[in-house]
């Protein structure tokens, strides 16, 4: 690689833009990696790496300080029925994941970059100066030039990089909203829970408990909320679906819940190409978050990987070549995923309806397999068994329903928040999400 500055500079420096940076250096190329944030820094996120992440970190040689491995997981539908959906380990993947508090697994992936040769920059991106022929020559950040042959924007759904450049199209994306906490509590498998707002009306997303470390457990809700990005009552939704938690005993009556954060998020490979010129977009800016159960780590650490191996290759051509080696690692899910997410937030009747059935005693049995595999995007590398094929077949159907119906990204503007426990139903709750 030629020319002065670097050969590229990284702008974010989460599990995608740590991981782009550890590689680039590791790789022999000159790179910088700047973040607005002083680390250690926390973010809101359920902290836990699925198994395609966890493939990442033993591909490259990492440890991290995890608080546990986690396996099978507990699927609550609306009725409060329980499915546990085992976990399998697959020919390119282990059978678990891992539990890292994001405050500890983003510095220390940060660490092993700057370690391996990346140069930290604290910094936040203000603009961008491109040459005649659109050519992103160098990202300015806090009167700093930081001058690159390639860029990589690994900054978060919201991602500068991608607004700057040119490259985001926020009508375009399927958006959504989380926020959690930690609370007092042990929790012996992950709980993903399907709400409603009212009788057979599904809740536009999920609420969560998850394993944490040192007794604090993670808990949160998110939603879904189609193609426009708009402010959602998600505080006090999480209140109520913490009481609804004590009412079931998942978590101790006493237990209080500890500072709220929240974040936006962009799925589906949505809103953004991931790559335009010398400009790459990884991660969350990429949009590549799960529509249907909103992971987004190991997702960032594989399209990481991938931009900087085609900056390597070849960083004339690394554009075409990242797009084609993204695509190919989740161009058979994200596009059903997404469009399957559309239709269930258009629809929310249908979808009390399937996931109360889904639940239910003699068919969870049935399709609790199949449901893990293809929930989690992990029917590609999956082993050979009939609730992988399943799994093919339902990947196969939503790309198809994609199809037929493109751009559906619409959905109601507002959303009436989970049921209190023992309520038939209640008012929106007030207040923002953020």
């Amino acid at each position: 690689m030629t020319g002065s500055g670097y050969d590229a500079v990284v702008v974010g420096a989460g599990p995608a833009g740590s991981i782009a940076a550890l590689v680039l250096a590791r790789g022999g190329a000159r790179v910088a990696l700047a973040d607005k944030a002083a680390f250690p820094r926390d973010k809101a996120c359920g902290d836990l790496i699925g198994p395609r992440g966890v493939q990442v970190l033993a591909d490259l040689g990492l440890t991290v300080p995890d608080a546990g491995h986690g396996s099978d997981l507990l699927a609550v539908g609306p009725s409060g029925r329980r499915s546990r959906l085992p976990a399998f380990p697959g020919r390119s993947y282990p059978g678990h994941g891992i539990v890292v508090p994001r405050v500890t697994f983003d510095n220390a992936l940060r660490e092993a970059a700057l370690a391996a040769g990346a140069v930290g920059v604290r910094a936040r991106i203000t603009a961008v100066d491109k040459g005649p022929d659109g050519t992103v020559r160098a990202v300015l950040a806090d009167g700093q030039r930081l001058a690159g042959d390639v860029i990589i924007g690994a900054d978060g759904a919201l991602s500068t990089v991608a607004r700057l450049t040119g490259m985001l199209d926020s009508a375009a994306a399927l958006w959504g909203f989380a926020v959690r906490a930690y609370v007092p509590g042990e929790v012996p498998l992950p709980l993903l829970v399907l709400l409603e707002s009212a009788p057979w009306r599904i809740y536009p997303g999920y609420g969560w408990l998850f394993p944490g470390a040192d007794g604090q457990a993670n808990v949160g809700i998110g939603v879904g909320m189609g193609g426009t990005r708009h402010s959602v009552p998600l505080r006090g939704d999480l209140d109520h679906f913490t009481e609804l938690l004590r009412s079931r005993g998942d978590l101790r009556p006493a237990a209080e819940v500890g500072p709220v954060i929240g974040g936006w998020l962009r799925m589906g490979g949505t809103g953004a190409p991931p790559a335009a010129g010398n400009v790459l977009l990884a991660g969350d800016a990429a949009g590549l978050i799960n529509p249907l159960q909103g992971e987004g780590i190991a997702p960032a650490m594989i399209s990481a990987q991938l931009a900087a191996d085609a900056v390597l290759a070849d960083p004339c051509q690394a554009g075409p070549a990242y797009t084609r080696a993204l695509d190919g690692a989740f161009g058979r899910y994200l596009p059903g995923a997404s469009a399957l997410q559309r239709t269930l937030l258009r629809r929310p009747w249908a979808a009390s309806a399937s996931m109360r059935l889904v639940t239910a005693p003699v068919v969870r049995r049935l399709v609790a397999s199949t449901w893990s595999i293809y929930w989690n995007g992990l029917t590609d590398g999956a082993q050979p068994r009939p609730a992988a094929w399943a799994a093919r077949g339902l990947e196969a159907a939503a790309t198809r329903l994609a199809v037929l119906a493109p751009g559906e990204h619409s959905a109601p503007r507002g959303h009436p928040g989970p049921r209190r426990p023992g309520t038939p139903r209640r008012r929106r709750p007030g207040g923002q999400g953020s």
